[in-house]
């Protein structure tokens, strides 16, 4: 227990980079809900509730456009697909948490939560609930703030690219995606699930294009062989 209080501020730290880069899009998904008929308040929920920017710019479209619950729900299920895959390969991480812990960290379960995490166990680090969520709690309650000042004051930022802050958050994702470089197999299923995500958003449209790219790249890994360890120690 003595090092509870450093590995949560560690975290805290280690959450900077996510809340510089998840600022724009936090408050323009408050800027687009009240654009989309909801209140400030409503808004700050959907953030709080929810706390997936991809499912909430689908919902908003949705409640805009009057369709029935059940086909929102449906969506909001497909667009975040991958946090079930996320929740599956990192159980095997949890091994220090109790049971309501591993609920309340999957809540809190994001993308780069999940790529931090997964670098984490690649050091050799044991994952713990004080890291967990000393990185995911300023994300979370950033993510609300911004939501709300995005509400407030949304006309002031309605258009990141003009500023090139739309950039912040694919340039952040890459990295998350250049850090599992050294796994086996990373580079075809990186090419597998670009390809696909590309196609998908050719053919479905976005951000059903997350779930596909996703998708291929999970067929890609299941499909390939794992290289073989003793191979590689074998004398020419």
């Amino acid at each position: 227990m003595s090092h509870t209080r450093p590995e949560f501020f560690q975290g805290v730290r280690d959450s900077l980079p996510i809340v510089a880069a998840a600022a724009p899009f936090g408050m323009l998904f408050g800027a687009l809900a009240v654009d989309n008929g909801l209140t400030v308040g409503e808004a700050v929920l959907m953030s709080t509730l929810v706390f997936a920017g991809a499912s909430q710019m689908v919902g908003l479209e949705m409640f805009g456009a009057h369709i029935a619950p059940w086909i929102i729900i449906l969506s909001v299920f497909a667009v975040n697909f991958r946090h079930v895959l996320y929740s599956a390969a990192l159980g095997r991480r949890t091994g220090l948490f109790a049971g309501w812990q591993r609920m309340i960290a999957f809540f809190f379960l994001t993308d780069p939560q999940y790529a931090a995490s997964e670098a984490r166990a690649d050091r050799k680090i044991p994952l713990t609930m004080s890291w967990y969520m000393g990185m995911a709690l300023p994300v979370y309650v950033f993510w609300i703030v911004e939501a709300w000042v995005g509400a407030l004051f949304g006309r002031l930022i309605n258009d990141p690219a003009a500023l090139g802050i739309d950039f912040l958050l694919p340039i952040y994702f890459l990295g998350l995606v250049m850090g599992f470089r050294t796994r086996p197999n990373w580079l075809p299923v990186v090419i597998v699930a670009g390809l696909g995500s590309i196609a998908g958003f050719y053919t479905v449209g976005s951000p059903w294009h997350v779930s596909v790219g996703a998708l291929g790249g999970v067929i890609a890994a299941m499909l390939l062989p794992l290289p073989d360890p003793e191979a590689g120690e074998e004398a020419p």
